[in-house]
């Protein structure tokens, strides 16, 4: 790995180096000596910024996390039919994830050792939540087929969307668009979902 030049050294860059680190080593695994290493600067320069390595988790969990939350509040997600919106926030989802890859894998992998870790996820069940309501008022409003639990189809969607951290590499040649692994997602969980009229 190349050091980072400390004429360059921001505290966007420290944070996209310690989430790096952090999905390559496990938050756990990783010292302040691993962060310095890769940052190519000091320790000090570090505490500089942050108070710990904590806090650099917790920034890169926020960042994750407010752009889901984001979707939550566009007019797609809030105007319409619940069946029509429950998609438009899957679609969403799955471009927030691409789009910010590291950080959002990085949210997944929390174990809620730390009380950031404990926060992340109960934001995450906050989100799930608010998605599985839209889920829910969709199969009322009759536009899910009656005979799929609304549960199992909440966890089923999650893992569909959530799975794309493990196995999507954007840098690989041939690699599907956000837009095409979104439209993907849509296509095959709302297939097997939705009534048509």
């Amino acid at each position: 790995m190349t050091m980072a030049k400390r004429d360059t050294y921001t505290p966007e860059s420290l944070l996209a180096v310690a989430v790096k680190v952090f999905n390559e080593r496990g938050y756990d695994g990783t010292s302040m000596e691993h962060l310095s290493k890769a940052a190519g600067i000091s320790k000090s320069s570090i505490y500089h910024h942050v108070k710990s390595k904590e806090e650099l988790l917790r920034l890169a969990i926020s960042r994750a996390l407010d752009e889901l939350f984001a979707v939550l509040r566009e007019p797609g997600a809030t105007e319409g039919r619940a069946v029509e919106r429950l998609e438009y926030v899957t679609r969403r989802t799955v471009e927030v994830l691409i789009a910010e890859l590291p950080y959002v894998t990085l949210l997944l992998r929390v174990r809620g050792n730390t009380d950031t870790e404990r926060w992340a996820m109960e934001r995450r069940r906050e989100f799930d939540h608010q998605v599985a309501g839209l889920l829910k008022e969709a199969a009322s409003d009759g536009d899910l087929r009656a005979d799929v639990d609304v549960r199992l189809a909440t966890r089923l969607l999650f893992g569909m969307i959530n799975s794309v951290v493990e196995w999507y590499r954007p840098e690989r040649s041939g690699a599907a668009t956000s837009d095409e692994v979104a439209d993907a997602v849509v296509h095959t969980a709302f297939a097997g979902l939705r009534t048509y009229r």
